[in-house]
This record gives structure tokens, C-alpha cells and sequence, in this order.
């Protein structure tokens, strides 16, 4: 199986290598091109994707500072973060693989363990509705909150109030 994934891995990256050189001879020229173009989409703002790239840099700092072992390293909060996300999500052959990697960068398993078991905890406060994906209540928000603490403690339920007596008539 890594056989197969390795190997398709490695051919889509020398197709993307190899496909300028490959084409360069077959450029048409511009008169041939067709008139009913599509125009083309705005890219995104430099400023956004260089605020996202700070966002993540600074998160993987937090991460180092307050894991301090190898859990904190950028690769394993990269792919532990996913791990546990794919896992809520149930996608368990995508998590799986993940996983592999996780093990290769020699990342601890247990701290997946106890991410995981951190967010089936606090699972009545995920919205999956959130708009701010960094949110405290939403999917990645919480599995962030996790990662970086998976001890939290949980907060007692409201106590359920007294069941009135019946009686029947």
C-alpha cells in the first residue's frame, strides 16, 4: 500500500517537474488562441495570505513554547492537528495516513491519543457552524485548544433539576 502511494506520490511530483520542460516547444502562438476566453479570477490579496502564514507561524511558536518536547515541533503539530480533525470527521483511512507520517517525523502517538480523547470531552461546545475557524467553539479552534492543553479540565453539567411528582388520576 505505501508502495503504491509512495510511487503515485513521486510521479505526480515529476509530471509537475517535467511538465514546463515537456511544453515548452508546443507553445501556440497567440493569434490561434480562441476568442470566447474566460477571464480570469482575481488572485487573493498578497496581505491576506501573508497575514494566514503569520497566523500559522505564530501558532506553531505557541506550540513549541508551551509543549516544549517534540509535540510542539511545527511537523508534529502540522500533522497531529490533522490527525485528530480527519478522526472527528471519520475519515479514518485519511487520518491513518497521516498518522504514518506523524510516526516517521518521530512524533509522540500519545499525545494524539490524549488530543483526541480532549475533544470527545469538550464536544458539546463544538459549532459547526462557526465562521471564525479559529474560534474557541469551532472544529479547529477546539482541536487547537487541545493540542496545545489536551488536560483541560471539563466543565461540570448544569445539575438537572428535580423531576415533579406525578400522580395519576
Amino acid at each position: 500500500m505505501r508502495h503504491r502511494v509512495l510511487s503515485v506520490a513521486f510521479s505526480l511530483c515529476a509530471a509537475a517537474y517535467l511538465a514546463p520542460v515537456l511544453t515548452a516547444p508546443l507553445v501556440v502562438p497567440a493569434a490561434a488562441q480562441s476568442v470566447d476566453a474566460k477571464p480570469t479570477e482575481p488572485a487573493p490579496a498578497k496581505g491576506a495570505e501573508a497575514a494566514k502564514e503569520t497566523q500559522k507561524i505564530d501558532e506553531f511558536a505557541e506550540a513549541q513554547r508551551v509543549l516544549g518536547g517534540p509535540a510542539g515541533n511545527p511537523e508534529c503539530v502540522w500533522f497531529g492537528t490533522r490527525v485528530v480533525n480527519l478522526l472527528w470527521k471519520d475519515d479514518l483511512d485519511t487520518a491513518f495516513r497521516h498518522l504514518d507520517l506523524y510516526d516517521r517525523f518521530g512524533c509522540p502517538s500519545g499525545h494524539i491519543q490524549a488530543t483526541f480523547r480532549c475533544l470527545l470531552l469538550h464536544a458539546g461546545g463544538i459549532d459547526p457552524k462557526a465562521a471564525d475557524p479559529k474560534a474557541a467553539d469551532s472544529l479547529n479552534g477546539r482541536v487547537q485548544a487541545c493540542w496545545l492543553n489536551p488536560d483541560q479540565q471539563v466543565a461540570p453539567a448544569p445539575a438537572a433539576a428535580a423531576p415533579s411528582p406525578t400522580t395519576n388520576r
